[in-house]
């Protein structure tokens, strides 16, 4: 009977039940909400901090200039990354082990809200100051993405994690607009009372914690625990962590598909963080851009990975995870390639439009494929597995870019062609992922 009442619901109301199936069973759409607005809290970070206005002050004021100082920040970069590398696997385990993902999401974000608030008392030769809560917050700031995305496939049913996870990255460029225009605006008005940058970048800081902080809310307030079963007892937390961890790497055959999708995460996000690091270096070095126009070129690029998102998130879950994923790879090609051949404006707000489409587009289509891959007791230990891949690759990319324009004295458009290979080799290892296998080894039923 229950059957039957089912089927004459489907034929009556079929545009709702659709609805309803991109959710799980029990899933609002007002926590799908709260998560994605996560998103949106933690970009402004990334957008102000690392991209647009910390960075700049670091080398020109903290540094003084000195010709080590983007070594230094790239250092203090690289040591959080190394950490978040040896670290997340087991942060996330300790997660699954313990249903605690909300209880650590508020302790990374309380971290990197708290660590951005101190870089205000940053002063011009404060160097170790910067570099110390530079390495702490980024590392709260990645522990924290890898916790929330775990949440995913909790919420949206497997066939709908590519338009989910979409919604998420979408915002989270909003977000990241949204805090950049609102530094911007002081930074203009400040400067126009004739402040130096020592006295407007750290307001800017508070600016990103505090919007970061309240927008992060909902998430805490909305969303919902899902992990399944109890806490494990008997065992020290972070014993267990450790085992868990074990086991999945003992278990390494039967999850082959998700580590050479791993292994394609490790590349191609190499050759996507070697454009996000040094996108703005590359346009200001062979192309001649000034610093107005290269902050105009990320509000730019924020939009149009927020469009590349939200529309290849639809795209990945009709079309399938690794012909969407294929075709973006080939997509970052062209963008390469196009960057390289131009020698003027025209041509490069080209490549930099298709570099949103791409950026946004690939990096949503990552996370929602790991959550196809992962089994159901696991999220945040298999996301933490995809925070250490995203990570490796955040040292390995923009590395080989600076070590090609040192080995060529300074041939920018020769380490942007490299970078290109980085695309090419995980498009080759994404050929030889079978995702229906690999979503059957996670335990999970099969969905197209």
């Amino acid at each position: 009977m229950r059957a039957g009442r089912q089927r004459v619901a489907v034929s009556a109301a079929p545009h709702r039940v659709r609805e309803r199936l991109t959710l799980r069973p029990g899933v609002r759409p007002a926590e799908v909400w709260a998560w994605a607005m996560y998103d949106f809290a933690n970009s402004g970070y990334t957008t102000v901090v690392i991209t647009a206005i910390f960075n700049a002050y670091f080398v020109a004021s903290v540094a003084g200039n000195a010709p080590w100082a983007t070594f230094a920040w790239t250092a203090a970069l690289a040591v959080s990354y190394l950490a978040l590398v040896f670290t997340s696997p087991l942060i996330g385990a300790y997660a699954d082990a313990q249903v605690a993902k909300k209880r650590l999401l508020a302790v990374t974000t309380v971290g990197c809200v708290l660590c951005t608030a101190l870089l205000a008392f940053v002063a011009p030769g404060d160097l170790w100051l910067a570099i110390v809560l530079v390495a702490l917050s980024n590392y709260f700031f990645g522990s924290g993405e890898n916790i929330v995305a775990a949440f995913v496939p909790e919420l949206a049913e497997g066939h709908a994690l590519g338009r989910v996870s979409g919604w998420g990255w979408a915002l989270g460029y909003v977000g990241g607009l949204v805090t950049l225009g609102l530094c911007l605006g002081y930074v203009s008005w400040a400067a126009a009372q004739g402040a130096a940058a020592a006295d407007y970048v750290p307001v800017t800081m508070l600016i990103t914690a505090a919007i970061f902080a309240a927008a992060s809310l909902p998430t805490f307030l909305v969303l919902r625990e899902r992990g399944r079963g109890r806490p494990e007892g008997g065992t020290a937390p972070v014993t267990a962590a450790f085992a868990r961890v074990a086991y999945t790497l003992r278990r390494a055959r039967h999850y082959r598909d998700l580590w050479r999708f791993l292994a394609c995460l490790v590349f191609y996000q190499a050759g996507i963080q070697t454009v996000v690091v040094l996108a703005a270096v590359y346009a200001q070095q062979a192309m001649g851009f000034g610093t107005e126009e290269t902050l105009v070129l990320i509000m730019i690029v924020n939009i149009t990975a927020a469009v590349g998102a939200l529309a290849f998130g639809h795209v990945q879950d009709w079309l399938g995870h690794r012909t969407t994923l294929a075709i973006i790879l080939v997509g970052w090609g062209v963008t390469v390639l196009i960057a390289w051949v131009a020698q003027g404006p025209a041509l490069f707000w080209l490549a930099a439009n298709l570099v949103g489409v791409c950026l946004g587009s690939s990096q949503s289509a990552g996370r929602a494929l790991i959550g196809y891959l992962s089994p159901a007791r696991r999220h945040a230990e298999f996301f933490g597995l995809w925070g250490l891949a995203v990570k490796l690759s955040s040292v390995l990319g923009p590395l080989s870019y600076g070590t090609v324009t040192w080995a060529t004295g300074g041939d920018h458009r020769l380490a942007i062609l490299c970078t290109g290979l980085f695309f090419v080799a995980g498009l080759a290892l994404l050929m030889g992922v079978d995702v229906e296998r690999g979503h059957r080894a996670a335990g999970g039923e099969l969905e197209r």
